[in-house]
Order: structure tokens, then sequence, then C-alpha cells
């Protein structure tokens, strides 16, 4: 097995054994480091990531010695199965990839190691991404202070974070008219994830803006299919005659999404696209 190769496979046609490839570099300090940094990336995965890969990823951003985008990129990849442990709890083990002792241990080391300051900031910044992934108390008045930090870094950071916590509802849609494309990007996805209502206009302004950037269209197009699904396929239909296919599908997954919240079959009087429309 070759790690690029694997990068370049879909996890699902990975083989027997990739998990325990993936644990033998991020346990070997001798190892190339950029095989280690993609170790850790692929680690995250949902097709092998467990309790010995994670406690591995864990042991990483808690080194200080180790490089710091090695630390970044190890507290990034638990974010997932993290937030798969949260939402759908321990009951079933087959349906977790980390067992309930792993997922507190995580818990508890983020929250430590977030709030030591020695701990560079970018790996803090990558602590917070993964932690709200599983959303505690603490993190409202840390994300709170990142947003108001005047630091545009920790207030990307923040605005990450306002998908997962509850109480930013301000702060998200002032962020709606960021300069910086990146936190617009990410206020759009926090704005849809809430269902803000408020951010409406804005965001369906961006689907309908032929200038819109390919990356936050999709956000957009996510975005209004979960804050007005009975209005959203009215405005997401006219993509479906996009030459993007990565438009087009999104278009046509939102639409779905929206028929089903709004518990109607929105398309009946269109009987054309209706016949065109994969129910």
């Amino acid at each position: 097995m070759n790690l690029r190769t694997l990068q370049d496979t879909p996890s699902w046609e990975w083989p027997e054994g990739a998990g325990k490839m993936f644990l033998g570099i991020l346990r070997d300090e001798k190892a190339d480091e950029s095989e280690r940094l993609l170790a850790a990336e692929l680690a995250g995965d949902f097709t092998v990531i467990n309790d010995e890969l994670a406690d591995a990823l864990l042991a990483i951003a808690c080194k200080g010695d180790e490089p710091e985008d090695l630390r970044e990129r190890a507290a990034i990849s638990l974010g997932p199965a993290f937030e798969s442990a949260d939402i759908d709890g321990f009951d079933d083990p087959d349906f977790v990839p980390i067992s309930e002792q792993t997922f507190s241990r995580i818990q508890k080391t983020l929250r430590r190691l977030y709030m030591d300051a020695g701990v560079p900031k970018e790996v803090r910044r990558r602590i917070l991404e993964a932690s709200v992934r599983a959303p505690q108390a603490w993190h409202r008045n840390a994300v709170r202070a990142a947003y108001s930090s005047g630091d545009e870094d920790w207030r990307l950071t923040a605005v990450f974070c306002m998908r997962f916590v509850q109480g930013f509802e301000n702060q998200i849609l002032e962020s709606l008219d960021s300069r910086d494309s990146d936190i617009h990007y990410e206020a759009v996805c926090a704005a849809g994830n809430w269902e803000i209502d408020a951010a409406w206009s804005h965001i369906a302004g961006l689907v309908t803006t032929e200038e819109t950037d390919k990356f936050l269209l999709l956000a957009a197009i996510d975005a209004v299919a979960s804050i007005h699904p009975q209005e959203a396929p009215e405005i997401l239909v006219d993509l479906i005659d996009s030459e993007d296919e990565d438009i087009v599908e999104a278009a046509y997954e939102a639409m779905n999404m929206a028929e089903a919240l709004a518990g109607e079959d929105w398309d009946d009087d269109d009987d054309d696209y209706d016949d065109e429309f994969p129910h």
C-alpha cells in the first residue's frame, strides 16, 4: 500500500489493513514528516478511525515537540468521529467509530489543550474547531472571545464554530457582510444550519447571482433549502441547467431536501420538470 495511492482512492475501496498502516506511520516519529501529515489526514476517515487511531491522533495533538502542522492536522481529523459519537450516542457500538471512554478522554483533553495559552495559536484554533463538533457549555465563551479578539484568524475560527454552537445569530448575520471570503462562506453555512430567517435575502441573492464564486454558491444552495424550503425550489430550479456537474448535483440534492422539509410535493403542478427531477 502507498499513501499517495490511497489518497487518490475512495476510502470505501481502501484495502484491509489501511488503518493499521496509518497507525504505524503516526506512531513512528522517525517517519517522513509529509507521510505522517498525510497519514493523520487519512486516519480521520470513517472507514478506518477507531480507538487506537483516535488515541494516536490525540497524542500527536498533545505533544509540544511534534511539528505544528502535524498537531493541527491531528486535531482536525478527530472532529468527524467526535461529532458522530456526540450525535449517535453509544447505545449501538456498531454505529459509532470510537468508544465512550475514548470520546470522554478526547473531550477532556481538547479542552485542557485549548485552555493552555502555551499551545501555539494555530493548534489551539484547530482544537477549538474540532471540539465544537460535540458542543459543551464552555464553548460559548470560547467562541465569543475568538470572535471579538480582533484577530481575523480567530474570527474565522469563531464563525466556523457558530455552525455547531447556538446563540450567535447576530454575529452570523454580521459575518455575512464580511469582505473575507472564508468568513463569508462560514457565515452562510452557519445561517443555513440554524435556519436563520433574516439571512434569507442575502443567501438567496448569492444563489441567483451569476458572479457568486462556486465554493460559496454550493454553500448557499444548501442554506436556502434549510431556511425556506417551500421557496427554495423556485430559486434552485434554474441551476439544473448549469454546465457544472457539481452545481447540478447540489441543486438536485437541495431540492430533495427542501421537499422533505416542506412536507409536500412542491413540483406536482410542473409536469415537465416532474418527469426530469428524480424522487
